[in-house]
């Protein structure tokens, strides 16, 4: 008996390992589901020549003929890179490479590709197997997309594209211009000293994705209750105290890290340090929100 719960034990400790190994950013906030599901509806698209309506066309996936920015290669399923995305978790792109890995080795993956494309290659059959659009996808679906092939599959076709997250989208959306995408804009409406008579309300436009404490500071409105106005770590999280309280809009926000968590934990769970919250939708700020008394000086 104690040899089974031993060997229990063992193996959801190899799986917990295994999860590690795909969550390479799980030590950055995670964004709301909310957000992954506007992603994939604005960007959910497939490139030029796989847009067509035909099944067949989808099936053969996105045309690597189609611009010089794309390639495709086949490499085994354990390719040897480290995945990344920014803090919209969405569009995941080469973070790094093994020097001694299959990526690597071929010379024709680089740092800051992004990834468009899977496909698992069936040895044993003539048929190709369906594609898999990644364009636009949250890390999480990339990671189970890998994590989910079939034991039998050794090798995978890769399509990725040379630029960045901007340029894919242009690309995609088949318009060169990315002004558009740039200029996605969110409302963001922050009470000032609610409760006194120095109240005030200010609303304004920002770019979707911003930081909170860059938006807030950039605009001469303070953060900091005590001291700290002078001698904070500038937006490093570090000090702990540009505390906001998030009125509205919560769901439009990265999710908090288990540092910022630990920090706020005597106060409300809508309080947010503005240094690492990520606005990507309207959101609702109140500055100067009450807090207890442990953390004297915020």
């Amino acid at each position: 008996q104690l040899f089974s719960i031993f060997s229990l034990a063992c193996c959801i400790l190899s799986q917990s390992r295994t999860a590690q190994s795909f969550s390479i950013v799980s030590q950055f906030p995670r964004v709301h589901q909310n957000h992954y599901q506007d992603v994939r509806q604005k960007y959910s698209f497939m490139l030029p020549s796989a847009s067509s309506d035909n099944n067949e066309e989808q099936e053969k996936g996105i045309d690597v003929d189609s611009m010089p920015e794309l390639y495709r290669i086949r490499l085994p399923r354990a390719p040897g890179i480290e995945w990344g995305t920014d803090l919209s978790f969405s569009f995941v792109y080469v973070r790094a490479l093994e020097p001694s890995g299959p990526a690597s080795l071929s010379g024709a993956v680089s740092v800051g590709d992004q990834l468009c494309e899977l496909r698992p290659v069936l040895e044993d059959s003539d048929e190709e197997a369906e594609p898999v659009n990644l364009v636009g996808a949250s890390f999480d679906n990339v990671m189970t997309s890998f994590a989910t092939l079939s034991k039998n599959i050794k090798l995978v076709d890769l399509v990725f594209f040379k630029g960045t997250k901007e340029e894919l989208i242009a690309a995609a959306s088949g318009d060169g211009n990315q002004s558009q995408n740039d200029g996605e804009e969110i409302t963001i409406t922050v009470i000032e000293k609610k409760g006194t008579k120095e109240e005030n309300m200010l609303t304004f436009q920002a770019k979707k994705g911003c930081n909170v404490r860059q938006e807030l500071t950039d605009r001469g409105i303070n953060v900091y209750q005590s001291v700290t106005r002078w001698t904070n770590c500038k937006g490093k999280q570090l000090c702990g105290t540009c505390i906001v309280n998030m009125k509205s809009g919560a769901e439009n926000t990265n999710r908090k890290s288990m540092d910022e968590a630990s920090t706020l934990r005597e106060n409300p769970d809508s309080y947010r340090l503005s240094c690492v919250t990520f606005a990507y939708g309207d959101i609702t700020v109140e500055t100067f929100p009450p807090v207890n008394k442990a953390q004297w000086t915020r």
